[in-house]
């Protein structure tokens, strides 16, 4: 449809253009000058206008873990199969744990023969206290039965001395027998020997006191000190059974949170090492967009800015999110910033490692006056656009243009009138069906007149003038441009299209019709 009014509108144009430069019948002359330049218009528009920047994303896991054990062993149990959900804590696979349980049954033995032998020492303790008393007391005993001794040996030795003594003063005087004097010789004799054998057991009971009591001192700590070594035996085996434990703990592979299984690496009967992967999880719940951002387009996006992403693994579905949060260093070896996106992902439909297309908005300009992109021109006054208006009043005849299947005739201008010539030739109103439309004259001081086409001929033609209007340009899109001029607001007919002949004050048939089914108009 639109090319058939482009054919026929070039088609009318060619007729008006043959018409002007030919001589004029009916007593007027030809009006010469350059053909109407077919052109397309637009309305200026009030609107929101904003500039976009588009980003590469990737989605990624909010969580993935690749699960392992840090003990060895051969797998004895997978659980679980790739794209099962798995809920947090819950056991995914199992490494045998036969010897761990048989080395952690011998450690419990030995737990329990330290633990009697902590018990023992422990309950020796205050009979080795007491006996070391015992001990300490039975030696002042006879300590002290020792002294007793040693004293009645002296008070025995010292009588035994002044007998001795008196006796042989008094043998020399002659006043005692030598048998008498040889008794008490004999008897001091006798308790001084007693006197040395009570001092030498007195002294014996002295040194066994000492070391009752030096025993009895050190047995104490002595059985503290085996207390102690008992215990940390039985601490030793404790810490080693636990150990045993944890290891047994760890030849079980939970998972860490809900999620799901997105690799299942070893199958039963494969040999595990310690640290080697056996499954991974994966939480797409929720995912991130992880976005790299040139240094450029950094002003446009921080924690909080609106975004919108679309991907075409989903048949470019569109989601809309927010940036969490932007890295405040580039990635290396690079001028790109990462930005993370976090977004609810219900029914897992997003997949960690797809690629996305983040669209952010750089600029926004509420209630701004827009035109087609294609509208604006440069030249060396800067800016413009072609707004169109209603030709002034003709001082001559003017030429209309035919319609489908006639030709062009030129009419003569009479004060007041028009005329017109031509096959099937009526007034300046209506051409005659399958003939040549008539063009209408333009009287004097009258008004003007256009042909129209007969019935089923192409749309009437609106003759018009293009106008050059200096604008400054605000915001652009691929399609619109933010103008501003005080001679173009929301109404205003643009010319969109630009032949090359195209200048100020040009004479212009619109081909498209405006906006509300008018034809550009006079704004």
């Amino acid at each position: 449809m639109r090319r058939s009014q482009r054919a026929l509108l070039a088609a009318a144009v060619l007729a008006m253009a043959v018409t002007a430069c030919g001589k004029g019948g009916g007593g007027g002359a030809g009006q010469k000058g350059p053909p109407p330049l077919a052109v397309d218009v637009a309305q200026a528009q009030r609107r929101d206008i904003a500039t976009y920047v588009t980003l590469d994303g990737q989605i990624a896991p909010v969580q993935e873990s690749t699960l392992s054990s840090p003990q060895s062993g051969n797998v004895a149990a997978v659980y679980v199969n790739e794209g099962q959900h798995v809920s947090r804590g819950q056991l995914l696979a199992k490494l045998d744990d036969s010897t761990l349980r048989a080395s952690l049954a011998q450690q419990e033995a030995i737990v329990q023969t330290n633990s009697a032998q902590l018990g023992s020492s422990t309950l020796q303790a205050p009979v080795t206290a007491a006996n070391a008393s015992n001990t300490i007391v039975s030696a002042q005993q006879q300590v002290a039965a020792a002294h007793n001794n040693t004293a009645s040996a002296q008070a025995a030795y010292q009588s035994a001395l002044s007998t001795y003594n008196a006796d042989r003063q008094l043998l020399a005087q002659g006043y005692v027998a030598q048998t008498q004097f040889d008794q008490a010789r004999a008897q001091y004799v006798q308790t001084q020997q007693a006197l040395n054998t009570a001092r030498e057991s007195e002294r014996q009971a002295q040194v066994a006191l000492r070391a009752a009591q030096s025993q009895g001192t050190n047995a104490v700590p002595i059985q503290q000190q085996a207390i102690a070594v008992n215990r940390g035996q039985l601490a030793a085996a404790q810490a080693q059974a636990r150990l045993l434990q944890t290891q047994i703990a760890q030849t079980a592979i939970v998972s860490p949170f809900d999620g799901v299984v997105t690799q299942r690496l070893l199958d039963p009967g494969a040999f595990a090492s310690p640290n080697q992967p056996v499954v991974r999880v994966s939480q797409i719940d929720t995912v991130y967009v992880n976005v790299n951002v040139p240094d450029d387009d950094l002003p446009y996006v921080h924690s909080g800015t609106p975004v919108t992403f679309t991907t075409s693994s989903l048949g470019n579905r569109s989601y809309n999110a927010a940036v969490m949060d932007v890295n405040a260093t580039p990635t290396q070896g690079t001028l790109s910033y990462r930005a993370r996106v976090r977004v609810a992902n219900p029914g897992d439909r997003l997949r960690g490692g797809m690629l996305v297309s983040v669209t952010v908005r750089k600029e926004y300009h509420p209630n701004a006056i827009v035109v087609p992109r294609t509208a604006v021109f440069q030249s060396e006054n800067g800016s413009n656009v072609f707004t169109v208006a209603n030709l002034p009043a003709p001082q001559g005849g003017a030429a209309g243009a035919g319609g489908q299947g006639g030709g062009a005739a030129a009419g003569g201008g009479a004060p007041g009138g028009g005329a017109a010539s031509g096959p099937g030739a009526r007034s300046g109103k209506r051409g005659g069906a399958g003939g040549a439309s008539a063009a209408g004259g333009a009287g004097g001081p009258g008004g003007a007149g256009g042909g129209a086409g007969g019935p089923g001929g192409a749309p009437p033609i609106k003759l018009m003038q293009a106008n050059v209007v200096p604008v400054q340009v605000g915001l652009q899109t691929d399609t619109l441009t933010e103008i501003r001029s005080p001679q173009v607001q929301p109404g205003t007919t643009v010319i969109t299209t630009r032949p090359d002949a195209l200048q100020d004050k040009s004479v212009v048939a619109i081909s498209n019709p405006a906006p509300g089914g008018r034809r550009g108009g006079a704004q």
